[in-house]
Formats: C-alpha cells, sequence, structure tokens
C-alpha cells in the first residue's frame, strides 16, 4: 500500500510540475514558482522525515482559499465583474485570506515562538524550513492581501 501511495504522489506530482512549466507565465510569474517549489519541498521533507508536520498543515490550511480564486477567475472570465456573485465572492476572498493567510500565519510564528525549545532539536534543514518557508509565503501572502483589499475597494466603489 505504501508503494502504491508514493507512486500516486509521485505521478501527481509530476503533472503539477509540467502544469507550472508548460502554463508558465499564464498562470503566474516567478512568484508561481517559487510559491509552488517550497511548498513542495516543505511537504515532501515533512512527509519523509515526520518533522514539521504541524507547521506543514498550519501552511496547507490556507489553500482553503484556492476555491474562491478560482471563482473569481470563472466570474472574471464569464464577464460577471458587475454580479452580486462578484461582489461576495470578493468579500469572501478578503475574510478568508485574512483569517488562513494572514492570522493563521501569525499564529504559527507564535506557536514556533512558544516551542522554541522543540523546534531546534530538528534537523537543520527541516529548522530551516519552518523558518524560510512560512516567512517567504507569508510575505507573499501579504502582498496578495494587498493586492486583495485594492480590488475589493475598486468593486465596492464601481457598484456606488
Amino acid at each position: 500500500m505504501n508503494l502504491l501511495v508514493d507512486l500516486a504522489a509521485l505521478f501527481e506530482g509530476s503533472l503539477d510540475i509540467g502544469m507550472i512549466f508548460w502554463l508558465y507565465p499564464s498562470l503566474g510569474g516567478i512568484e508561481y514558482i517559487v510559491h509552488h517549489s517550497l511548498s513542495a519541498i516543505a511537504v515532501a521533507y515533512a512527509m519523509m522525515s515526520g518533522e514539521g508536520q504541524l507547521y506543514t498543515y498550519m501552511v496547507l490550511i490556507s489553500e482553503v482559499t484556492t476555491p474562491e480564486i478560482n471563482m473569481r477567475w470563472y466570474l472574471d472570465t464569464a464577464g460577471m465583474k458587475r454580479s452580486s456573485a462578484y461582489l461576495i465572492n470578493g468579500i469572501v476572498i478578503f475574510f478568508g485570506w485574512l483569517v488562513a493567510r494572514v492570522l493563521l500565519f501569525v499564529y504559527m510564528f507564535y506557536h514556533v515562538y512558544l516551542h522554541y525549545d522543540q523546534v531546534k532539536q530538528m534537523h537543520i534543514f527541516g529548522f530551516f524550513l519552518v523558518f524560510m518557508v512560512p516567512a517567504v509565503l507569508g510575505i507573499m501572502n501579504l502582498m496578495w492581501f494587498g493586492k486583495i483589499i485594492k480590488g475589493l475597494k475598486k468593486t465596492l466603489t464601481k457598484r456606488q
């Protein structure tokens, strides 16, 4: 069974890598590659070493915002920028992003601080990942959150 899981993960991972490079840059620029590469490295490390799994899960929870981002793209492509669905989706993205990608990351760093004695016992690579991956992704999340706020303001202004 473990071999089957490993093969499935390898297959799915290769599909992700193929999609990233095949559709680059239409799905996103260098930040898209950085985001997915760091995430893949951290998840692979947590799975293989057993270290840092809680922090990996905390970061992965942020992907709960992905369906709303995809829905925004569909609504935009369908020419529904002035619809109530587009506005509601924007509000859901704002609150979802705030909770899952801003506040959760703040809590995660607080948790690392509280449990630093345990974190420093990790292998040096895992220790590095616990600080580097969430820091880089957190900065990117804040940059995107700024764009979300700007877009929501623009949408609300147009509706008045």
